[in-house]
């Protein structure tokens, strides 16, 4: 387990809820069912700490042991976590109508995301009944460097700081569109920043192509993105800008509107 340079300084921060968190961590895709000892390697923690948290954890409700294979997974129980966020967040509550008539209007799949981590997480999303081929369900995370959400957001930021974010960014290479350089993304930024949005063709996923735009808070900080699929089996990149780009714009532009006067 990865520890921040600055905890073992800190007397108030507590290292066995760093280690409980980090064995729900684990569980992921990859990493459906664990014993004890795949937790305790997938963590970084011994063997005898890794079985204290997954007692406590399981006693707690949060994961349990298969019957027959005698292995660990989550339960339900964890998602009460990531609820509590959605219902908590005051920016999702007031996006929702905004995104519902985008959808609406275009006739696709319209998401808002947030940054966390050098990604951008599904918090709220409106889905169209037409096809799209990537399906991202809420809580699911994408790159910045990569994505129109994210580079809505990084072009919303000072140059500097969207450059830093890059730079400290693992850019990997999902398809054969993906743009990698980071001096090649600052001028799309630039780009972005120009028009109000910002668009990816088939950079994460063959087939999936988005327009986005940056929505602000009150203090004009940016905290969000407003997305719309726009495959490319439906939309050229050309017809999509035209089109599309307006529109996310505007949706955009209400939200931030109605963040501000809630302040």
């Amino acid at each position: 387990m990865n520890e921040p340079d600055d905890t073992a300084s800190d007397l108030l921060f507590n290292q066995s809820l760093e280690k409980g968190l980090a064995v729900l961590r684990a569980f992921n895709a990859q990493h459906r069912t664990m014993t004890l000892g795949d937790v305790a390697s997938a963590t970084g923690i011994s063997k005898s700490s890794a079985q204290r948290m997954v007692h406590t954890l399981e006693t707690l409700g949060y994961i349990c042991k298969h019957p027959k294979t005698r292995r660990y997974q989550l339960t339900p129980k964890v998602m009460e976590v990531g609820y509590n966020y959605l219902a908590a967040d005051i920016l999702v509550d007031v996006a929702n109508p905004f995104l519902s008539e985008l959808a609406n209007i275009t006739g696709e799949t319209v998401n808002l995301t947030e940054p966390y981590d050098g990604e951008m997480v599904y918090v709220a999303r409106f889905v169209a009944s037409k096809f799209i081929p990537i399906h991202m369900p809420i809580g699911s995370r994408i790159p910045m460097y990569c994505t129109a959400s994210g580079r809505a957001y990084l072009s919303a930021l000072e140059p500097e700081e969207a450059q830093a974010i890059l730079e400290s960014s693992e850019r990997t290479v999902h398809t054969p569109h993906t743009r990698t350089d980071v001096e090649d993304i600052m001028q799309l930024l630039a780009a972005s920043r120009e028009r109000g949005f910002a668009s990816n063709r088939e950079e994460l996923f063959l087939g999936d192509m988005s327009i986005a735009s940056p929505v602000f808070n009150s203090e004009r900080k940016p905290v969000a993105s407003v997305h719309v699929v726009a495959p490319t089996s439906r939309w050229s990149v050309e017809e999509a800008e035209k089109k599309l780009g307006p529109l996310v714009l505007e949706c955009a532009r209400a939200i931030s509107n109605s963040v501000r006067t809630l302040v």
